[in-house]
């Protein structure tokens, strides 16, 4: 059934299921966000899977989830993303590596929860923005 309410809702995406599950973790919705990707043997199933399991926050099985990713398109124009991002926000101390680092990433981020209101909590927030508006339109985006 989900599939098809997936192909309703995203008739021309690249990943209708995998847009779903990014549009309910959107909404704050983890466990249809779960339900929707925790079977999606692909890329993009496993890193929605891996962000909800860092926003849970359940930082091992993020991880888990973002080696499954291992390496994926979006992450070039997140490191873009992140590195102005990181500049608008230079006391957040967020060090931006060569190529995105999905692993330092969630260690950041369960830092930045530990500080309510920080500079880092701020940059942490608005890189996870960045990276879900670029998954989510990968996803719900046709490839013809």
């Amino acid at each position: 059934m989900k599939g098809q309410e997936a192909q309703k809702l995203f008739p021309q995406a690249y990943a209708p299921r995998e847009a779903l599950g990014g549009l309910w973790l959107y909404f704050s919705c983890f466990d249809e966000c779960h339900e929707t990707v925790q079977d999606l043997n692909s890329p993009e199933g496993s890193f929605w899977h891996a962000i909800l399991h860092r926003q849970e926050p359940d930082s091992a099985n993020a991880a888990y989830w973002f080696r499954c990713v291992e390496t994926h398109p979006v992450f070039r124009d997140l490191l873009v993303a992140a590195k102005d991002i990181a500049a608008r926000h230079p006391a957040a101390g967020f060090r931006i590596a060569a190529k995105w680092d999905a692993f330092s990433f969630v260690t950041f981020c369960e830092q930045a929860r530990q500080e309510p209101g920080s500079p880092s909590e701020r940059a942490a927030l608005e890189i996870q923005r960045a990276e879900w508006q670029l998954l989510f339109d990968y996803c719900a985006r046709s490839r013809s």
